[in-house]
């Protein structure tokens, strides 16, 4: 294992939320079979001051772990010094089996627990606790997957060998690999790029939409989630091409490094933030005639779609301007 401050951060981090998501997930459990708002018994009492010493701890923990995927992904790069053929993260990652799993996870858990962040707010807003059940049934759903990444991202981290000699990006990211990565490096450009640029069209549009005269909010958070996946394949397919200017380097990990600015951090921040927003909005959807939170609801709805409005399309604005500044051009 390689001892540095980012790895020891990133393996306390995973330890200390897997102790508190099961601390959690326990007393989540007991408020989701036992709560009663009507009830003046000692066990309800007890309950409302759970909640509060609940949501506080997991609003703290998950905030740190949406943080945790961009160090993680940041010590990775980091790493990749340190192994014989890896030109960034997408080798680091590579060095054993736990990595892109580690990855895949974390990415999941940004997700999951940025929707969980949103319901918890909105139950915030109620007088008599709206959504509790709701969010700590989610709740009790994502205990096993972040117990599942802290085990993973440990297993990662004490199991990296400095003598092992992994894989570089070219060769990951290859049309020729015939992998799930090599699949979407070998995507045709043009159907990509038009499905990127259509998907940002209804995106935007439905989002306004709904930001003005409140309709077609689930259509908004759909075209939403299927943009952020669109996005995230068109910068494997075409996008990364012209920041690195080459035809055939399709590594989305590239992207982090200072020779292109750290254009990446930017990219993926807007990209990941606004799929959170924009999903949060269809979660809320079905909650709006809840009498204490049915004025809240669409106020926070406004709020999370003008977020993954401005989101997305800075993250249109800088990869059009990628495309139109770079010196390659794609046939």
């Amino acid at each position: 294992m390689i001892l540095r401050p980012a790895t020891l951060s990133l393996i306390l981090i995973a330890l200390l939320t897997s102790v508190l998501a099961v601390y959690a997930g326990y007393y989540a459990v007991k408020i989701y079979k036992n709560w009663d708002f009507t009830s003046g018994s000692e066990r309800q009492l007890g309950l409302e001051r759970r909640t509060y010493l609940l949501s506080t701890i997991m609003s703290y923990l998950l905030s740190l772990e949406l943080m945790s995927l961009f160090l993680f992904i940041n010590t990775a790069d980091n790493l990749h010094t340190q192994f014989t053929g890896a030109m960034c993260a997408a080798g680091t990652l590579a060095v054993n089996p736990y990595g892109y799993p580690a990855l895949f996870f974390k990415v999941v858990n940004f997700l999951v627990g940025g929707v969980w962040l949103i319901l918890n707010y909105a139950d915030n807003k109620g007088y008599d606790y709206p959504l509790i059940r709701k969010k700590f049934a989610l709740l009790t759903l994502m205990v096993p997957l972040l117990v599942l990444e802290s085990a993973i991202v440990v297993l990662y981290f004490s199991g990296i060998k400095t003598d092992v000699i992994t894989s570089c990006c070219g060769s990951l990211f290859s049309r020729e690999a015939h992998t799930f990565s090599g699949d979407l490096a070998s995507l045709p450009h043009k159907p990509m790029q038009i499905s990127f640029f259509i998907s940002m069209a209804i995106t935007a549009f439905s989002g306004m939409f709904f930001y003005t005269r409140n309709r077609f909010g689930y259509l908004f958070s759909i075209s939403s989630a299927v943009t952020f996946l669109i996005s995230l394949a068109s910068i494997i397919s075409f996008i990364c091409l012209y920041v690195y200017e080459l035809p055939s380097h399709h590594c989305p990990f590239c992207l982090l490094q200072n020779e292109y600015n750290y254009v990446g951090y930017i990219m993926y921040a807007f990209l990941f933030t606004g799929a959170v927003t924009g999903t949060g909005v269809g979660v809320l959807m079905p909650l709006n005639w809840i009498p204490s939170i049915k004025l809240t609801i669409p106020i926070i709805q406004r709020q999370l779609t003008f977020v993954t409005l401005v989101c997305y399309l800075l993250f249109l604005a800088i990869s059009s301007c990628e495309m139109i500044f770079s010196t390659l051009t794609l046939g």
